[in-house]
């Protein structure tokens, strides 16, 4: 009896042990399967990437890991969206990914790819308006950058826009850009306004405005501004009218194209709203999208008795000659026409050589066969 309680003791110890150590190698065989994987998915994670070129990847505004990870893999950039999310999530660097172009290097790791998608600095976009453009250009070289979106659905407010640089983000809106430009100006107004000479004969800050729009048109020398500036302030004091060119001008094409061509005595005779030569005082809106520059300018010009001012050449970058008498100016006039008459002489001697070289060269080539 005693023979068989001490057998079934043994068996059913030996049974428990079997058990355990049954279930001791599955856990050593899970341990090691994932241990397996973990090393796997580390390779794959920490390794170079099957990117064989430098390549640019687009994240959208709005996107995570989960849906960049299968557009890293189907465009070539990694191996396996799955090892990339489960490495990103341990990395704990997955919820702080960037909107934007970035560049990746061929052979870079999912680890170097994660790091550049939430540490590094996107490529560098920017709309660039320059000085002295109207607001329908503005609008049309919004409109010609594919990388933002939308529509403008209205012409901006001319002089509401301030040149510059205006960094965006691609899938950025049209709009959204164009209001970074409009908040510019706004802001940049009201502080030249506040900065302003005590003494000028501008009440408003959009009056300030629409004459530092026609200094803008007036010179494309930076160092001329507040001297030209002066000019038209000396004038408004004087109670004399601008006579203003680029005033004519944008009163015919309304800034929406280059008139191409001297002015008619007609539109010179025309009686405009922007017709300088024709109206007292400021025309009702400006003529273009001035700089900082030309506003503090016309903030504070120079302290001169000019009235008057001409170009000292044929080409805009010679700057102008100033006068304080209208026989003086006339005298600078004459000399600005005849410097423009040789100019265009010498360019017509030039032409007629290049004609007598290029008939020279015909004759003597050998008649085609």
């Amino acid at each position: 009896m005693n023979d068989r309680k001490q057998r079934r003791r043994r068996r059913s110890s030996n049974g428990f042990v079997d058990i355990l150590n049954g279930l001791l190698s599955l856990l050593v065989l899970g341990l090691l399967v994932a241990g397996g994987v973990a090393i796997y998915g580390a390779t794959h994670f920490y390794g170079d990437g099957p990117l064989t070129a430098d390549t640019t990847f687009r994240v959208e505004a709005g996107s995570g890991l989960t849906s960049i990870a299968p557009r890293l893999e189907e465009q070539g950039l990694i191996s396996n969206q799955y090892i990339f999310q489960i490495g990103s999530r341990v990395s704990e660097l997955s919820g702080a990914i960037k909107q934007g172009d970035f560049q990746i290097p061929a052979g870079a790791s999912m680890v170097d790819i994660l790091t550049e998608l939430t540490t590094g600095n996107p490529i560098r976009y920017a709309v660039v308006i320059p000085e002295g453009w109207t607001s329908w250009e503005a609008i049309q070289r919004l409109n010609d950058d594919s990388n933002i979106v939308g529509e403008i659905t209205s012409l901006p407010a001319e002089g509401s826009i301030l040149p510059g640089s205006y960094d965006y983000v691609p899938g950025d809106t049209r709009q959204s850009v164009l209001d970074k430009m409009q908040s510019a100006m706004t802001t940049e107004l009201a502080a030249v306004w506040e900065g302003r000479a005590a003494d000028l004969p501008i009440d408003t800050p959009e009056q300030l405005l629409v004459l530092a729009s026609i200094v803008e048109k007036e010179t494309g020398v930076a160092s001329e501004r507040p001297e030209v500036a002066a000019v038209f302030v000396n004038r408004l004091r004087e109670g004399m009218r601008l006579q203003s060119d680029p005033t004519i001008i944008y009163g015919i094409t309304k800034g929406q194209s280059t008139l191409g061509r001297g002015l008619r005595r007609s539109e010179i005779d025309a009686q405009t709203p922007y017709n300088t030569y024709q109206i007292d005082g400021l025309p009702p809106t400006p003529i273009a999208n001035p700089g900082i520059d030309a506003l503090k300018a016309v903030a504070n010009p120079d302290t001169h008795d000019y009235l008057y001012f001409v170009a000292k050449g044929a080409s805009p970058s010679e700057g102008h000659v100033f006068a304080e008498t209208y026989a003086e100016h006339q005298k600078n006039v004459a000399q600005y026409r005849r410097i423009t008459a040789e100019a265009a002489q010498a360019e017509k001697d030039a032409e007629a050589t290049r004609q007598e070289l290029e008939a020279e060269q015909a004759g003597a080539a050998p008649a085609p066969q």
